[in-house]
């Protein structure tokens, strides 16, 4: 089997990223960059927030009874934001994205359109692999352990004693692993930042339990359903092999999240799985769940699975952490193999998460003038498996989705509820054996006790 390669532009998210021959030895007294690797790490402080877990999925009676406790330091506004923003007038990013032009193209969805011409000036181009969602983590390319510590904005962990505390000088945890938010150096949008997982395990773009439950928890901390984070899977445009999700703030609803939606089904666990309907890619939606954790693994389950059966895949934490969005794509892989049309790669645009969410960030300046709902939905059309690998896809999901909560002990027979049967309330939407979706689940569960 030929390896698919595509000619890429990386996207630069730390001033110190750089290609493999200018990242030679360096010298014992520190490399001179104050990064976060060993040479430049002992005896640093970093400012720490430890959030307080929380345990049940948040909704509006919820946090109305946790008024009473405040967050140590208001975290969006001013740890997020304002930290990034104090990044911004220290110089610190390749070009003012607050300057670049947006506009909500007219039509049903309300694509957003963004001219960024800076994000793809004065790149190198480079060799990415398309056809393998799993690398092997290497520490000789680019990481984020060499990100100066000017660009981490705060150590991110969850509370010893269950309570929010703020550290503004806290000795960076190289021994556990801490997760840390950095800013990202090409943003797309207002308090662009990374989210990166236990840094100093040096672990590749795959997604855990443990790591999609601190994105969800960040998502919960931030409260505000204009903050969202995003995943990209490699093969799905992530240009870093260091595990990382994303996130920025942008006040307004995004197309993806006023598509409607059919349920499939709910699981044992509590989390419904909906299906999007009316939307040029095909995915799933995920909300509820008996706790937090639950959605958490229910999510990241799916996702494991796509990453097991080299599936690439694009994940969309919105609504303060109430409503996950999970798209496997092929844009990539279809462009490898020559059959996307021309006139789209000319735009250069790489449909990871924000585009795929309706956010279109686009790089030539004919473009965003010509910019139409008709235009946007041509290149997610793309993106999108047919309906037919859709569902195929959609059956492996289920089976690991039953096989997870299995590992719990939930072996229920109520586990899988009957599927909501109401009729789309959109009939072009396309018609699906409702049966399909909680067979596929009943018969994961059957396999999984078959392999016990």
């Amino acid at each position: 089997m030929n390896t698919l390669r595509i000619k890429r532009v990386p996207t630069v998210v730390s001033n110190y990223q750089k290609e493999d021959s200018d990242d030679g030895a360096r010298q014992v007294g520190g490399c001179g960059r104050n990064c976060l690797k060993q040479c430049c790490i002992q005896g640093a402080k970093l400012p720490l927030y430890a959030y307080k877990k929380v345990k049940d999925v948040v909704n509006e009676k919820a946090s109305s009874g946790d008024e009473n406790k405040e967050q140590p330091v208001p975290f969006l506004d001013s740890l997020v934001l304002g930290e990034w923003e104090d990044r911004m007038q220290k110089g610190l990013f390749r070009y003012d994205v607050t300057a670049c032009e947006t506009k909500v193209i007219p039509g049903e969805y309300g694509f957003i359109a963004q001219l960024n011409e800076g994000r793809h000036l004065k790149k190198r181009p480079t060799e990415f692999r398309v056809d393998k969602v799993l690398q092997p983590f290497d520490g000789n390319k680019f990481n984020f352990t060499k990100v100066g510590q000017e660009e981490v904005l705060f150590q991110f962990e969850p509370s010893n004693d269950e309570e929010p505390e703020f550290i503004p000088n806290a000795p960076i945890d190289v021994e556990n692993s801490t997760s840390v938010v950095a800013i990202n150096v090409s943003p797309i949008e207002y308090g662009h930042v990374l989210l990166i997982p236990r840094i100093f395990e040096s672990l590749p773009q795959r997604i855990d339990r443990e790591s999609f439950l601190l994105a969800l928890d960040m998502a919960v901390e931030a409260g505000n359903p204009y903050f969202r984070l995003g995943y990209n899977s490699l093969g799905a445009f992530a240009t870093i092999n260091h595990l990382h999700f994303q996130a920025y703030y942008l006040a307004t609803p995004f197309p993806i999240e006023k598509a409607p939606t059919r349920k499939i089904t709910t699981a044992g666990n509590g989390v419904k799985i909906f299906e999007l309907l009316k939307y040029p890619v095909r995915g799933l939606v995920f909300e509820g769940g008996d706790t937090l954790q639950d959605l958490a693994n229910t999510v990241a389950d799916s996702c494991i699975c796509l990453q097991d059966n080299n599936i690439p895949f694009n994940v969309l934490i919105a609504d303060a952490g109430k409503r996950i969005f999970l798209f496997a794509q092929c844009y990539a892989e279809k462009q490898a193999l020559g059959e996307v049309n021309q006139e789209l790669l000319d735009t250069q645009v790489n449909p990871a998460v924000w585009e795929v969410s309706g956010h279109i960030v686009l790089k030539r300046k004919e473009d965003y003038e010509g910019a139409s709902e008709q235009n946007a939905w041509r290149l997610l059309a793309e993106v999108s498996l047919s309906e037919e690998r859709f569902q195929e896809v959609n059956a492996l999901i289920f089976e690991a989705i039953a096989c997870g909560d299995d590992e719990k002990g939930n072996l229920t027979e109520n586990m899988i509820e009957e599927p909501d049967v109401t009729p789309p309330s959109h009939e072009d939407a396309g018609a699906i054996n409702n049966s399909s979706y909680p067979a596929a689940m009943v018969a994961g569960k059957q396999e999984c006790l078959v392999q016990q």
